[in-house]
């Protein structure tokens, strides 16, 4: 049979393989194996069989735990099930996978591997989580490629069918997971053939059925249990051998030798470098590099790491060898070594060979690992002393563990074309890279890869895409270091990075800029003229964003870039590359439309000829060339940390950089620093047509847009252009009111604009380049020589909190985020005592990730404190925070009775027994606070007094009423964390929870959670989903005691205001869910009218705003209020403002028209229900 090649990435390889021996799937969306689940799920719907010819049977569970479970129970009852996870999710299932290795239970896992959350989340790659999974008694098997993901996947099935041992198949996150390459493609009728049929007959015959029952999972005491785990000593011996068979099948299939350990390199070699993963493909390169100059070099590459067969081991390694390096991808703090260093040492303890053996520690992180870095593992092996318990990749000036480098190499294979793209976030750069690397790897002879780097930040971060294609095989598992071409799709990116860098002599560079020649002279920084001048680079400018907005694709400048990288490179012929680009777009696009089809076309049709060489003058090559990117009076953290980092120059940092902050504590307020100007489009003030409603700054994503009341001293220092108008309002009478954006923050959603309600809007969307000079300044002013007139306002309605210093301040959310202006209002009225537990999901992604943190602090220091521990455990997080505040404050108030017994000064038990009677009210407890503290500073002559002031003052920082808040997502709240989340409401804390509801995991690709409507279609649901979404609002109602309000600020901000006030003032357990339009709803009118999207959804009936007060009922009264009226628009004018719905129309017609009226059915009962229950007496 002939092969079949195909362009893909690690996770789409293994799945395919996964799908063909997987009668049942068990899933959960994890960062970053998600898009293993999403091909299964995507692939079952369409019909797809697997070897068994059937469609695998898919699952969605509300945890990884629960995925586990189901794996288990799946197994037990004779269904050959897989499940794919990582991190946090491998460790929620050690628990079933130590049971379903006891039980000898053939599941297969695979694990995109990744970081574990210690002092900080990381969503990146390395081998933390399956060290962790060590011991449980699965098999664990070590993929280095994402070809390997793809043949190895197979001889985990088959031996796991064939020897009753549990897989855990494993490559890196992100380095594999995420790798695009050109890879063979595994026939299943070539794989079905492999399968021992007698063992999957006799796994099916062992399934518990009420035919033949049995028990499993019994109870057993210490006379048999440890017996009975030593009966299962054989099937781990004979795994070892069934694994190896497999292998030599696979390799047999393929042409491409596996063996357990794979020997690479000088056949006499005397240093070797013993390591897992996709570093191994990398050592190769750098084998054959100095092999190549006469050295004797090898590698042994790790595939099947437990059971630990010493024997294959060292039939791998070379007799010769006489030094050996172990490189692992984690760290066990406090051990003697690293797991896999300590098992080769352990391999050779009674051995006649006695080699030098060291060991180190890369890639934490996804912390790329080079040829140059590889290279000094072989320089310390040739040391007279070599280096052991070594880092590589960083700099470690203070412990000095790294090993230094001596030399940089470029080991890429001969004639490897590499090109570099600079993209933001959201623009469609990295989808378009994609794309174009399945193009030329499946429409040509080369071989093709592409690897996507990113920063934290959603839909408006920075990425970088790295591209290579050749006609040799490419084995470069690491990120591009020489480029022969850069392309950038965003202008004000020649300020924010070091673009060029890298860029070969003699290459060539694209950039997306509305600036002219003669404007381009005069903008572009000088180090990159001259870089430019003096390196002989081809400069090439299109005006890509003007060429979207043109064609209705706004700021998807992706495929005008995408058609100008195909016409430069000329690696197809323009004409055929034009015919495979609109044959992408058609796959990639056609179930959101043919409007969206025929954009993407006209695109295409202008990128090829929109392209402009620039003439690069002869002055450039004296261009001035200072960088300082310090600012002046920043705070060091700013200067040392901040801007390198966000200056993607963070791995130049040194350890001692973070030598004061090992537990990952980061100050607040650094977002403000940042000033990335990314907007195209940004807000003009026409301060005529204001009529003061504050609706602007109420809905802004990222507190970019605020009004300030300006007095006349103020006002007589303004800058020109610094306009006002008289303010209206009570207790306004002596101000000047003025509306003010800050350019160099505002992501250009429009929002602002959108929701003006003046007749003639007072905000209109204008070029960024015609508003940055003045109204930079006027930010300037505004917000640093403006005085805030909060304490003479009281925020009595959102037009007055808007006056209120926000504490959440330019996040990385996406533009137009439907989730922070819930949170920056909420800060708005309790920030200045707030107390922060955050689920990980997409607010803790936008909230705190390094080095931009959003929340802030005021002039007197004061401002929310913000952690994150997990993803399942937020509301036990949340809730641990409050009983401690609560013991804490207990503990002052028995101290100041101690002290008022003493009666030794009256003045300090007045202010200690107002105190006390004001302890549990915020307003109260701050006024006795500031009379407490007055007495702190006195001594009184009694040992006893004096001892217990000592002690209040230690703890002064708690006499003020703290408010307690919850925040996190739907996937949070609705599904994995809500067992705890339903004990917290339970335990009548007074402590509230915001619900951030996108109806999605936003964070980690749009999988569905139990809020994803009926007829949605989301990952995890790629037919729509069939169930309804959970009400979880009314489910927390039947408690009682707990307040409960639904909102969605553009439908109704007054209910919204409200409810938040409301939910913070009760003494008890609050939930609020408000909804939140996502980037991943697919809102057709883009998601500038995100806050208009809300007023629909409650329009049509599809949401629905109501309070439930259990004050009320205390009262006498009906404690549920329905605060929205009966629809007054079609329920499907909704649905067909959104791609997640039209897009299922596109797909499957009949299902889809099933599926909305059900929708529509169930958002009618919905209401009916809450209608009922507002009537009742």
């Amino acid at each position: 049979m002939a092969k079949t090649f195909k362009t893909m990435d690690g996770n789409e390889a293994a799945a395919h393989v996964a799908y063909a021996f997987s009668d049942v799937a068990c899933i959960y969306p994890i960062t970053p194996s998600s898009p293993m689940a999403e091909h299964i799920d995507a692939w079952a719907s369409h019909g797809r069989k697997n070897i068994f010819g059937q469609e695998v049977l898919v699952k969605e569970l509300q945890s990884e735990g629960g995925a586990a479970g189901a794996v288990h129970g799946a197994l037990q009852a004779g269904s050959l099930t897989s499940t794919y996870t990582a991190s946090q999710g491998l460790l929620l299932m050690l628990p079933n996978m130590y049971k379903i290795a006891g039980e000898l239970l053939p599941g297969v896992f695979h694990v995109a591997a990744r970081a574990l959350a210690s002092h900080a989340l990381s969503i990146f790659g390395d081998h933390q989580d399956v060290m962790a999974a060590r011991a449980t008694g699965f098999a664990l098997l070590a993929s280095g490629s994402v070809q390997e993901a793809m043949d190895l996947a197979g001889v985990a099935h088959l031996s796991a069918i064939k020897g009753r041992v549990p897989f855990v198949h494993f490559f890196d996150g992100f380095r594999t997971s995420h790798e695009v390459q050109k890879i063979e493609v595994l026939n299943y009728e070539d794989l079905e053939k492999l399968v021992d049929k007698e063992a999957v007959k006799e796994f099916k015959e062992r399934a518990l059925n009420p035919k033949g029952p049995q028990v499993r999972g019994t109870a057993q005491n210490p006379d048999i249990y440890f017996q009975e785990i030593e009966a299962s000593n054989k099937y781990y011996t004979d795994i070892v051998g069934i694994t190896e068979d497999y292998m030599k099948d696979i390799s047999k299939l393929t042409g491409r030798e596996y063996n357990l350990f794979n020997y690479y390199g000088a056949k006499d070699a005397t240093d070797i470098i013993i390591a897992m993963g996709s570093v191994t493909e990398t050592i190769e390169e750098v084998v054959d590099y100095l092999n190549a100059n006469g050295e004797k070099t090898g590698l042994v590459k790790v595939h099947l790491y437990r059971p630990f067969s010493i024997k294959h081991l060292m039939e791998a390694i070379p007799e010769t060898v006489e030094r050996i390096a172990v490189l692992d991808r984690t760290k066990e703090k406090g051990a003697v070594g690293q797991p896999l260093y300590l098992d080769i040492r352990d391999a050779f303890y009674e051995s006649d060979k006695k080699p030098l053996i060291v060991g180190g520690i890369y890639g934490l992180g996804s912390k790329d690992t080079n040829p140059t870095d590889i290279l000094s593992v072989f320089d310390n092996l040739k040391e007279s002393e070599p280096k052991n318990d070594f880092t590589i990749g960083i700099n470690d000036d203070v412990t000095h563990k790294s090993l230094p480098i001596k030399k940089e190499i470029t080991t890429e294979p001969e004639g490897t074309i590499r090109c570099k793209f600079w993209g933001f976030g959201s623009d469609g750069t990295v989808g378009a890279n994609k794309s174009a690397i399945k193009i030329i790897g499946d429409n040509t002879d080369m071989y093709a890869q592409g690897y996507f780097d990113y920063d934290s930040k959603k839909s408006g971060g920075v990425t970088m895409s790295h591209l290579r294609f050749g006609k040799n095989k490419i084995t470069s598992t690491y990120l591009l270091t020489e480029t022969d071409f850069i392309s950038c799709s965003k202008q004000s990116y020649v300020y924010s990075y070091d673009l060029l860098r890298g860029l070969k002599k003699g290459g060539k560079f694209l950039l997306n800029t509305i600036w002219n020649e003669e404007e381009l002279d005069e903008h572009l920084p000088g180090y990159m003229k001259k870089y430019i001048a003096d390196n002989e680079i081809e400069f090439y400018t299109i005006n890509a964003t003007k060429i979207a907005a043109e064609v209705g694709l706004g700021g998807r400048t992706n495929m005008v870039m995408q058609a100008a990288f195909f016409n430069l490179s000329q690696v197809l012929p323009i004409d055929e590359a034009v015919k495979l680009l609109k044959k992408a777009i058609v796959k990639d696009y056609g179930a959101k439309g043919d409007d969206i089809v025929n954009m993407n076309y006209a695109a295409v049709d202008q990128g090829i000829n929109a392209l402009k060489k620039v003439e690069v003058k002869d002055s450039w090559k004296n261009a001035d060339t200072t960088k300082n990117f310090k600012i002046s009076g920043a705070p060091d953290f700013i200067n040392n940390i901040l801007i390198p980092m966000n200056r993607q120059e963070g791995n130049d940092l040194p350890v001692s950089t973070f030598v004061d902050m090992p537990d990952g504590t980061f100050p607040s307020g650094t977002s403000r620093y940042e000033k990335r100007g990314i907007a195209v489009n940004v807000p003009h003030w026409k301060v005529e047509n204001c009529i003061q409603c504050n609706q602007c700054s109420l809905v802004c994503p990222h507190a970019v847009i605020r009004p300030f009341l300006v007095d006349k001293d103020e006002k007589a220092k303004a800058p020109e252009g610094f306009e006002t108008k008289k303010a209206n309002g009570k207790g306004f009478e002596d101000y000047e009111y003025r509306i003010q954006i800050s350019p160099l923050d505002c992501t250009g959603c429009g929002n602002c604009a959108q929701v003006c309600p003046a007749k003639q809007k007072a905000l209109v969307m204008s070029p960024f380049e015609n508003e940055i000079d003045v109204q930079a300044a006027n930010w300037e002013f505004a917000s640093e020589h403006v005085k805030s007139k909060e304490e003479n306002i009281e925020a009595n309605n959102f037009k007055n909190s808007q006056f209120q210093t926000p504490y959440l301040e330019f996040s990385g959310a996406c533009a137009g985020c439907g989730e922070t202006p819930y949170v920056k209002l909420v800060t708005q009225l309790f920030g200045d005592r707030m107390s922060i537990a955050n689920a990980t999901g997409c607010s803790s992604i936008w909230g705190g990730s390094a080095p931009s943190m959003p929340y802030c602090t005021d002039d007197c220091g004061n401002g929310p404190s913000w952690a994150n521990s997990l993803f399942e455990d937020n509301a036990e997080y949340g809730y641990g925070m409050a009983v401690s505040q609560e013991q804490t404050r207990n503990r002052i108030e028995n101290l100041m009775k101690d002290f008022v017994e003493l009666n030794v000064d009256n003045e300090a038990n007045e202010a200690f027994n107002a105190w006390i009677e004001g302890k549990e009210d915020y307003k109260t407890s701050k006024a006795a606070s500031a009379k407490v503290l007055k007495v702190l500073d006195k001594k009184f002559g009694n040992d006893k007094a004096d001892e217990i002031i000592e002690t209040l003052k230690g703890l002064e920082r708690f006499l003020i009423k703290k408010s307690q808040w919850i925040i996190g997502g739907d996937g949070w709240a609705y599904d994995i964390g809500y067992g705890g989340l339903d004990h917290v409401l339970a335990s009548g804390e007074n402590i509230n929870v915001l619900v951030l509801d996108t109806e999605v995991y936003s964070n980690t690709g749009g999988q569905a959670s139990k809020s994803t409507p009926t007829a949605a279609i989301a990952q995890f649901a790629a037919a729509g989903k069939l169930t309804k979404k959970k009400d979880l609002g009314l489910m927390a109602t039947t408690y009682g005691y707990v307040y409960v309000a639904q909102i969605a600020l553009g439908a109704d901000k007054n209910q919204a205001f409200k409810a938040i006030k409301e939910a913070e003032a009760y003494d008890g357990p609050s939930l609020i869910i408000a909804y939140a339009p996502c980037i991943n709803h697919g809102i057709r009118v883009g998601m500038g009218f995100s806050v208009e999207e809300e007023k629909k959804a409650v329009e049509t009936g599809y949401w629905h705003l109501y309070r439930f007060n259990p004050q009320l009922k205390a009262e006498g009264k009906n404690p549920f209020t329905l605060d929205s009226k009966e629809p007054t628009k079609p329920f499907r004018d909704f649905l067909d403002g959104e791609v997640r719905y039209t897009s299922l129309k596109k797909l499957f017609p009949e299902r889809a028209e099933k599926l909305y009226e059900v929708a529509e059915e169930n958002a009618k009962e919905r209401y009916a229900s809450y209608v009922t229950l507002s009537e009742e007496e």
